[in-house]
């Protein structure tokens, strides 16, 4: 058996300066707060990358959560319906939401057509629940510290083993100490804070609130404190709540302390806690209701909770260790793996689909992609772990009337899911997103992994009954799009497909999407069986008149249509052989030709971190263990990965994708334990000794 504390606790973060791109988490899926170097969110400016612009990549420090929410005011009372444009189709005019200002997002004016779309585009965003931290003085009348300059010997240590976060660093001739933890259920966050500078006042907690933003990739707005209020509303003896109101929305928060006086400054949404002891402990409690959702505990509790959690997170499901490996890159992939593993158990296995800087930081206001979906959680079930991907797929069916309406308005029979999205559904207009198609099969896919990880037959019965209708009616959908001309089916235009630079009122029959389309279908057949039922004739006809991909010199294109391939964004028709298993559709001699072409001809600084694990899952199915490895630890500026275990793409922009942790997850699951009929262990690593891969409790893939 693997020692899994030795495995796991060799690879505890630890940092030794402040760093503006590296922020730690602690959170469980639902909730997350993210610190600077003290263990709490001191200094502000300083991650924030508004303040940093282009010279260094900064990732805010913030508090968010699934529910936490808001929405600009609509004077105008803008719909779907206003943001929709026509398109001819084989089907008649169909109108489809794509009418936004791209302008818009990034601070310019809206054009007056296109102001209805921006709005619903940008509303509603994810919160910046708020940001406790500590206040810094050299002297008890002196202004506070505004950057972490002024600490000295900065150390920092996330035991992944235990969830405990630990901040040690020396200011103004003292030592401070913060532990900092999240409780494993509750949006909830506590902290130990040890120095005698609390009881000479010099250190002090404090407690800010922002309005929110509905920039592209903002987390919060500082400038507008007249739009939001925050009301000490009650208040006893080591205890308050304060609710927050902004425009519509509410929440509030719950602040229990040791000892102390916590008081309203003059600063508007700030709040100070001090105290006279050297000792200080703070629990902090967000809700979207009116009071709290739970019974108030002190930092001990909760910090025994989350060790208990992620004990038993790391002691369950599957593990990987690479000891004993003779290829230099052995260690770092280990590495990546077991942080990504923590990142995405924090970010990623909560009640909604994340977005892709999960509880971090926002990324097009906070929104989730559906196209995301698989590659942030389709790992939790491959590694044993199922009950973390099953909290996001109740979503589903709270959305399923409105996924019918859009297949509906489209003239389609079932269910169209949308591409980016919030929590109530609605599309967001996009010229991109209204069109886009490959998520349809991802629910499907995802229940079928579910039900294959499932360790009992009344566990996978209940699961096939529990979600019957939603598989039908996406299912519906998949062969009603298919177009069926003299027996070919056709994906028409207009689409986009997954590599999304191609025009969508031309592009046709994507490579990956007919190989996803076929399997879809597939996975819906074989849960008509499991309900008893018949293979669907329909579907069987769409499945069997599926058109091949087109072809250039022996290698799949990414399209149909000119100009056929691009080589840039992402090399989407690799993943019609690796993402999805073999298919009819695919010849596997040409995949590897068109792996071995991607990998000598892309403009990699172009793709995603997604697209490293994508390949290497190709190069695993097509026989090509080397290239595998080659693809999953590319040497590109998309495919690195920080101390922290984060995956930046696009400077302060994105400085976490964590699509791309949970893609080398499923990669390394797939390579190890390998899939049905391979036949072989560890399929996707080189058999010439150079590795060696104990892994226990990994799922066999389709």
């Amino acid at each position: 058996m693997i020692d899994r504390k030795s495995l796991v606790r060799r690879h505890t973060v630890e940092l030794s300066e402040a760093d503006a791109s590296c922020a730690l988490t602690v959170g469980n899926g639902d909730f997350a707060f993210t610190t600077d170097i003290t263990g709490m969110q001191t200094f502000t400016r300083f991650h924030d990358p508004a303040a940093a612009g282009s010279e260094r990549l900064a990732l805010n420090t913030t508090t968010m959560s699934t529910w936490g929410w808001h929405t600009m005011p609509n004077p105008d009372g803008f719909v779907l319906a206003d943001a929709m444009s026509r398109h001819e189709t084989a089907r008649g005019p169909v109108e489809y939401p794509d009418q936004f200002s791209m302008t818009a997002l990034y601070g310019g004016q809206a054009a007056d057509d296109l102001r209805a779309g921006t709005w619903l585009h940008v509303n509603p965003h994810r919160l910046d629940l708020g940001r406790i931290g500590l206040t810094l003085r050299p002297g008890i009348d002196a202004a506070p510290e505004t950057d972490p300059s002024a600490l000295r010997n900065p150390r920092q240590r996330l035991d992944l083993w235990s969830g405990v976060l630990t901040s040690v660093f020396e200011y103004a001739g003292a030592e401070i100490k913060v532990t900092t933890v999240a409780d494993p259920r509750r949006a909830r966050v506590a902290f130990r804070i040890e120095s005698d500078l609390l009881g000479r006042g010099l250190a002090s907690v404090s407690v800010r609130f922002p309005y929110a933003s509905d920039g592209f990739f903002q987390s919060s707005d500082w400038t507008a404190p007249a739009k939001h209020t925050s009301v000490l509303a009650e208040q006893a003896d080591r205890a308050c709540l304060i609710r927050r109101t902004l425009d519509e929305d509410a929440y509030t928060v719950r602040l229990d302390w040791s000892r102390g006086d916590l008081k309203a400054t003059d600063d508007a949404h700030t709040f100070a806690l001090t105290t006279s002891a050297n000792t200080l402990e703070v629990v902090a409690g967000f809700s979207p209701h009116t009071g709290p959702d739970f019974e108030p505990e002190g930092f001990a509790p909760i910090e025994r909770e989350a060790a208990a959690w992620w004990q038993s997170f790391w002691t369950s499901g599957a593990a990987v260790d690479f000891t004993g490996s003779s290829d230099p890159r052995a260690a770092e992939l280990e590495r990546r793996v077991v942080l990504s593993q923590y990142l995405t158990a924090v970010n990623c296995s909560g009640s909604l689909p994340p977005q892709e800087t999960g509880l971090i930081t926002n990324s097009w206001q906070g929104k989730f992609h559906l196209e995301m979906h698989w590659w942030h959680a389709a790992h939790f079930a491959t590694w044993g772990r199922p009950e973390l991907l099953e909290r996001s797929m109740p979503w589903y069916l709270s959305i399923l009337d409105t996924a019918r309406d859009t297949a509906r308005r489209q003239h389609y029979a079932g269910a169209r899911w949308p591409k980016q999205t919030g929590p109530d559904g609605r599309e967001s207009p996009s010229d991109i997103g209204a069109l886009l198609i490959w998520q349809q099969a991802h629910p499907l896919y995802l229940l079928e992994l579910l039900y294959r990880s499932h360790g009992t037959p009344s566990g996978r019965e209940q699961l096939v009954a529990q979600y019957a209708e939603l598989v039908e009616e996406t299912a519906s959908f998949m062969a009603a799009f298919a177009e069926d001309r003299d027996g070919d089916h056709h994906l028409p235009a207009p689409l986009v497909p997954a590599q999304e630079c191609y025009d969508a009122k031309t592009t046709e029959d994507p490579t990956f999407e007919l190989a996803y389309w076929w399997w879809g279908l597939e996975i819906a057949q074989r849960w008509r069986e499991r309900r008893g039922l018949e293979r669907h004739k329909h579907w069987r006809t769409v499945q069997d008149g599926l058109t091949p991909p087109h072809q250039d010199n022996g290698r799949y294109t990414a399209i149909a249509t000119a100009p056929y391939l691009r080589r840039d964004d992402h090399p989407s028709m690799l993943c019609a052989l690796g993402v999805v298993p073999a298919t009819p559709l695919i010849d596997a001699h040409t995949m590897e030709a068109t792996l071995i072409d991607v990998r000598d001809t892309w403009q990699w600084d172009s793709a995603w971190g997604w697209d490293f694990p994508a390949m290497a899952m190709t190069a695993a199915r097509v026989g090509r263990p080397d290239l595998a490895v080659d693809s999953l630890l590319m040497d590109r500026e998309k495919n690195r990965y920080l101390a922290t275990g984060h995956n930046p793409q696009m400077g302060s922009y994105l400085p976490v994708y964590l699509p791309g942790n949970g893609g080398l997850l499923a990669a390394v699951s797939l390579m190890a334990a390998g899939w049905e009929g391979v036949g072989t262990d560890c399929p996707g690593f080189p058999t010439d000794g150079t590795w060696s891969v104990r892994h226990e409790g990994l799922m066999v893939w389709p």
